[in-house]
This record gives structure tokens, C-alpha cells and sequence, in this order.
């Protein structure tokens, strides 16, 4: 397997080296993104986190049985968040019989050191709202919102990601965003 110009293998390469039967390389995928991918299931999901936990780890087995339809050098990550994605879809509609209402507080988080009690709970309150909100919006709007706000892709890596075109994307992104003002306001 090759290294990137840091001398630590990219995605592109890492998935190269699954689909060569490296499993080690599957290994350093997962450490890579599997944080990131919590935050973004957690958000699909609707703040549940046992959810996306699971979810993340089915996104990451399904990686796994899928890697020969990966085609190097194409990006990675679109590719990763495209299946987790439609995980997420499908593993919600499925999983609300299963779980109870979403916590929509992420036990990793507590307040920093100088910041008083009432500024937490006033940052609580607000990221709790914009988690309501998020929740309200239709999946295809919340994905792309979730996508370039909290998992930072461009335009062009999400519309890989959900195969669709970049001028969908920005209509998805311009009238989600539009939609969480309103809900915001309310």
C-alpha cells in the first residue's frame, strides 16, 4: 500500500488496501472516521445515540461487503457517507419501534472549565433547539444540511455521496437552511 505526500495512507488508499485483503487498513478507516460518523448518524437520527452507534457500525460492516463496488481513486469519504446515509434512512424508519424518544444530550460533552453554569445550559438550550429543528426537516434537506454544516463535505462530496446533482444539492442546502430558520423563529 502507498502513502500519501505525509507519509500516512489516504482513505483512497486505505480502501485500495481492504479491497487487496488488508485488514489492517480496514482497522485505520475505522479509528479514522468513526467519530465523525457517530456525530453524523447521531444527527440523522434525531439526537439518539445508541442508534447511531449501531448504525455507525453497520455503516462500517456494509463498507466491508461493498468494498469491490469502490472504485479507486475516486474519494472515499462521499462514498463512506453515502452508505451511511442510506443506513440511516433505512435504519430509522426501521429502529423508532425499537428505541425510545432520542436524549438530546451527548454524554461527551460538559461545560469547560471557565465557562459559568447558566452559559452551558444557555449553549444546551440552543444546540438543543437547532436538534429539534434538524428532526422536523425532511430526511433528503437534513442529510445535506447535516453533511456541509456539521460534517464540513463540499458541495461536490455530497452530491457524490447521495448521487444526485450539485445544483440539487445547493437547492436541498438554500431551502433546508431556509426551513430551519423558520422553525427556529417559531
Amino acid at each position: 500500500m502507498r502513502e500519501g505526500e505525509t507519509g500516512v495512507p489516504t482513505d483512497e488508499e486505505l480502501a485500495l488496501g481492504i479491497q487487496q485483503g488488508h485488514m489492517q487498513a480496514l482497522a485505520a478507516l475505522v479509528e479514522r472516521h468513526h467519530h465523525a460518523l457517530i456525530g453524523f448518524l447521531y444527527r440523522m437520527t434525531g439526537g439518539n445515540r445508541a442508534l447511531a452507534e449501531d448504525l455507525a457500525q453497520e455503516t462500517f460492516l456494509r463498507v466491508l461487503r461493498a468494498i469491490g463496488q469502490y472504485q479507486h481513486p475516486r474519494p472515499f469519504k462521499p462514498w463512506l457517507y453515502a452508505i451511511a446515509a442510506n443506513m440511516a434512512r433505512d435504519g430509522f424508519k426501521s429502529a423508532k419501534q425499537r428505541y425510545a424518544a432520542a436524549l438530546l444530550e451527548d454524554d461527551e460533552r460538559g461545560p469547560a472549565a471557565d465557562e459559568r453554569p447558566e452559559e452551558v445550559l444557555i449553549d444546551l438550550d440552543e444546540e438543543q433547539q437547532v436538534a429539534r429543528a434538524l428532526r422536523r426537516l425532511p430526511d433528503h434537506q437534513r442529510a445535506v444540511v447535516i453533511l456541509r454544516y456539521y460534517q464540513e463535505l463540499s458541495l461536490a462530496e455530497i452530491a457524490e455521496a447521495l448521487n444526485i446533482p450539485v445544483g440539487t444539492v445547493k437547492s436541498r442546502l438554500s431551502i433546508g437552511l431556509e426551513r430551519l430558520r423558520t422553525l427556529l423563529v417559531e
